[in-house]
């Protein structure tokens, strides 16, 4: 035979010097909930190993995973109910917790991205991302200036990257709109373009109680059999200013990260979300899986399917195994 495929696979040294794909810390985001309070970790039931952080605690997270490599964080409020009201009016607040946490990262590591979340839901008390009319709809245009004015107010507490997850349309050029106005030229936009309906986020929800009070998010969040629609939501928000886009959830998507790395001008991301780590992590506490192999393997996947950056809640324990291999 001429051909013999398996030449390149001989050993680890041929089959790393032909290695089409590459996992680096570099890729990494971690993402972290912050909680009211000092020195307070409370762990998240349906997603071991993940806990909500106090203040202090999360300074002391992103300057752990800064040392492992993950030069990147995204953060999750997760309020009182007291604070929440039906136009998210805690979402600006200066003094508030979210924008403390981005201050106190940015002065005590101040090398690490920290990408915050521009959507209603963690402050509306109907638990939906958008303004929600006395008769229960999303209401599309009203929401853009909240969304908007949440934004400038992340990037006046020092984030380098919003990223509006609420999939309103036109939410992006209206947020570019007014950060630029407000002199935040430099404040990048990470949009959820692609973010799906999906019963993935379920721990998550559960994380934040960020559910929704009533009804579903249908109307604003993607259908999960449809792919042509995530390339025009991805034309869309290029045209708009987005300087990354992104698909969520991850595994179940990778078609769809594909298809818009394929048509893609700027960095693709890909959000491997908490109903697949709580997949992992059930999977390998009953010994079903080997957790390391497998997590390595699905964020392979993610690479190979053409994301460039990987929102994951393994990221600080990948980080760990890498440096150690």
């Amino acid at each position: 035979m001429i051909h013999r495929p398996r030449r390149n696979r001989n050993n680890a040294a041929i089959r790393r010097l032909v290695r089409e794909n590459h996992l680096l810390a570099d890729d990494l985001i971690m993402p972290l909930f912050v909680i009211p309070g000092e020195n307070r970790r409370v762990a998240v039931p349906s997603m071991p190993g993940i806990h909500r952080l106090s203040v202090d605690l999360i300074e002391k997270e992103c300057a752990q995973l800064w040392e492992l490599g993950v030069s990147a964080v995204a953060l999750f409020p997760a309020l009182d109910g007291a604070q929440k009201d039906r136009h998210a009016s805690e979402s600006v607040n200066p003094d508030g917790l979210y924008q403390t946490c981005i201050r106190r990262i940015k002065k005590n590591v101040p090398e690490m991205i920290v990408i915050s979340d521009v959507a209603m839901d963690p402050y509306s008390s109907d638990g939906h991302d958008g303004l929600v009319d006395d008769s229960g709809r999303i209401l599309n245009d009203e929401t853009l200036p909240i969304l908007a004015d949440m934004a400038v107010s992340q990037a006046a507490a020092g984030a380098d990257i919003v990223a509006p997850s609420d999939m309103m349309d036109g939410r992006v050029g209206y947020i570019r709109g007014k950060l630029d106005e407000a002199g935040f030229t430099d404040c990048g936009i990470l949009a959820y373009t692609a973010k799906y309906a999906s019963a993935f986020y379920g721990p998550f929800r559960d994380a934040l109680d960020s559910a929704p009070r009533a009804g579903d998010k249908k109307t604003y969040q993607m259908d999960s059999a449809n792919v042509r629609e995530a390339l025009r939501e991805a034309e869309l928000d290029m045209a708009e200013g987005a300087d990354m886009i992104m698909v969520k959830p991850g595994l179940p998507y990778l078609d769809v990260v594909r298809a818009l790395a394929e048509i893609s001008t700027v960095p693709v991301a890909v959000y491997n979300v908490s109903g697949e780590y709580a997949m992992l992590r059930a999977a390998a506490s009953n010994g079903w899986l080997d957790y390391e192999k497998v997590v390595l393997e699905s964020l392979m996947g993610f690479k190979r399917a053409g994301a460039d950056l990987i929102l994951s809640y393994h990221a600080r324990e990948v980080a760990e195994w890498l440096r150690a291999d």
